[in-house]
């Protein structure tokens, strides 16, 4: 294994450790404030959002200049982070039931086809560049870049188990399929997490500091089930539909782009 690809691996295994950080330290505080939806982590915000965008690109740039990546399969990320981009830009005109959001399909079967590297950077890229172009950038967004970078992510571990197991084809797209179904809901569980420590309501569904692990665990469980699960059913059925409408076919176009253009070269520098 080379150094470079070492290098590069280091580096998303950091993105990941920032990214479950920005999420849990607010548990760790001794005291947090009650505050309203769009001033939860307003001044950390910016930081997250440059650490995670600063890593990618270096993590991107070390691979492209080691060749465990080609120019053609870093463009081919471009135009996919755009065609998703637009896909979100083409939701928020015409907005469809619940949770419901184009992007996460093609987010899941580039990092099935492409590998969990490409996956991350397909999340990520896709969830930034498209809230620049819907105007939905906030503090919320580096966490939904995170949460878009770790589907894309386990979808290149899915395709993994998936190769080692030597399901059948039928078989392939039904695992795709309950994939798409639990990320749905496991985007919004995630996503949530970045408020819900400073969130005002029902006693029974808020954190204060001090309490235990089960107790959280409960309360939050209440706090989504009422707030989010059906919203975020919507999103998981929708990932379900898009996966079996256009599924096949960009499975067999990107793995053919990939049988031509994406390569490895192993070498001990």
């Amino acid at each position: 294994m080379s150094a470079r690809r070492i290098i590069g691996g280091t580096i998303y295994v950091l993105s990941g450790v920032v990214g479950v950080l920005a999420f849990i330290y607010p548990f760790l505080l001794a005291e947090v404030p009650r505050q309203s939806y769009g001033q939860a982590h307003g001044q950390d915000t910016p930081l997250v959002t440059i650490a995670l965008v600063g890593l990618s690109v270096v993590a991107l740039l070390v691979e492209l200049q080691g060749r465990e990546i080609s120019a053609r399969t870093v463009a081919l990320l471009g135009v996919l982070v755009a065609i998703a981009s637009v896909l979100r830009f083409i939701e928020n005109a015409v907005p469809g039931p619940g949770g419901f959001s184009p992007i996460f399909a093609p987010i899941i079967l580039a990092g099935y086809v492409f590998g969990s590297r490409f996956g991350f950077l397909m999340g990520a890229f896709t969830l930034l560049t498209s809230a620049l172009i819907t105007g939905g950038v906030g503090p919320w967004l580096p966490y939904q870049m995170f949460t878009a970078g770790w589907t894309g992510m386990t979808a290149g571990w899915l395709s993994y188990v998936v190769r080692a197991l030597c399901v059948k084809e039928k078989l392939e797209f039904v695992a795709l399929c309950v994939f798409g179904f639990a990320w749905g809901l496991l985007y919004g569980a995630i996503v949530n997490l970045w408020f819900w420590p400073w969130a005002v309501g029902v006693p029974g569904q808020t954190w204060t500091p001090g309490l235990g692990l089960w107790e959280t665990v409960r309360r939050y469980g209440a706090f989504y089930i009422v707030t989010s699960l059906v919203w975020d059913t919507a999103r998981a059925a929708g990932n379900v539909a898009l996966l079996l409408l256009l599924g096949p076919a960009t499975l067999r176009a990107l793995s053919r782009f990939r049988q031509r253009f994406y390569f490895e070269v192993c070498t001990d520098a």
